[in-house]
């Protein structure tokens, strides 16, 4: 089964930003893209927005966040929000989307938030397009080009991302029997955040039956869980431990030793 990721176009080197550039990644385009497949998007110009086009910004108007052009007051807002409404078929079939950082149609967060009464930017907000992409879509695992520099994150979004991968191999069909199982293989991961281990182990333990319900709150629990990164190697040692005495019982004595003498370098001196 091939990992399909939505990705903002910009960052595979398309030239398709307002000012007819590009923000290439090198870790998007060189190396995630051989594990991979993309799928990209522009909001803006599948919105029917020219390159090179007039800049836009996210504006406040009262208790709503409206996508402006300055130039000229257009309001542009609906048209990014229908990109991805329009997209849906395709984005169900995504285990993750990777972001352009501070656009106005794809930032996750921190985007500019221009106040007209004050003339200044004051706020941040997320971009329309990522918004919506996770109003759809809210275990979707989802991150920003910038934050992916982050060797931590990095490796977050990684496991995220086949994680999620793995669910979508099963949903269809799965059993509460089979979801105990799903659960069995994930919960090593899980083990340095006691209190979401917790109530996954009580959600599938007191699942009599699937239903779309108990799968919608099983994923989107596991995903907000597996979001939040390990203080390594600090949390490690609740995950890494276990793991160990796992391994124990199937691996050859040598190669336990050195399982375990890993584990006791990595970990943190008590």
């Amino acid at each position: 089964m091939t990992i399909q990721v939505g990705i903002s176009a910009c960052l595979l080197g398309e030239r398709v930003r307002y000012d007819g550039d590009h923000k290439r990644s090198s870790f998007c385009a060189d190396e995630l893209s051989q594990w991979v497949q993309y799928v990209r998007i522009c909001p803006e110009v599948s919105a029917g927005m020219s390159v090179p086009r007039p800049t836009i910004r996210l504006e406040q108007h009262q208790d709503r966040v409206l996508a402006v052009i300055p130039s000229t007051g257009a309001d542009v807002t609906d048209a990014l929000i229908a990109v991805a409404d329009r997209h849906q078929p395709q984005l169900a079939a995504l285990s993750g989307y990777i972001l352009c950082t501070k656009s106005p149609s794809c930032g996750m967060e921190r985007v500019k938030l221009f106040d007209p009464k004050t003339n200044a930017y004051e706020r941040v907000a997320q971009g329309l397009f990522a918004r919506r992409l996770q109003q759809l879509f809210p275990a979707l695992p989802v991150e920003e080009d910038i934050r992916l520099e982050d060797a931590v994150l990095r490796a977050n979004f990684m496991l995220r991302l086949f994680i999620y991968a793995g669910w979508q191999r099963l949903e269809q069909g799965l059993s509460a029997a089979q979801l105990r199982e799903f659960h069995a293989c994930v919960r090593p991961l899980l083990t340095a955040q006691p209190q979401s281990l917790a109530a996954l182990d009580e959600l599938t333990e007191k699942a009599a039956a699937m239903t779309p319900a108990l799968r919608v709150n099983y994923l989107e629990s596991l995903m907000k869980a597996l979001s939040n990164p390990a203080n390594l190697p600090a949390d490690s040692s609740n995950a890494l431990v276990p793991l160990n005495e796992y391994f124990e019982r199937y691996l050859p004595r040598e190669q336990a030793a050195e399982l375990a003498c890993l584990i006791r370098d990595f970990l943190p001196v008590a």
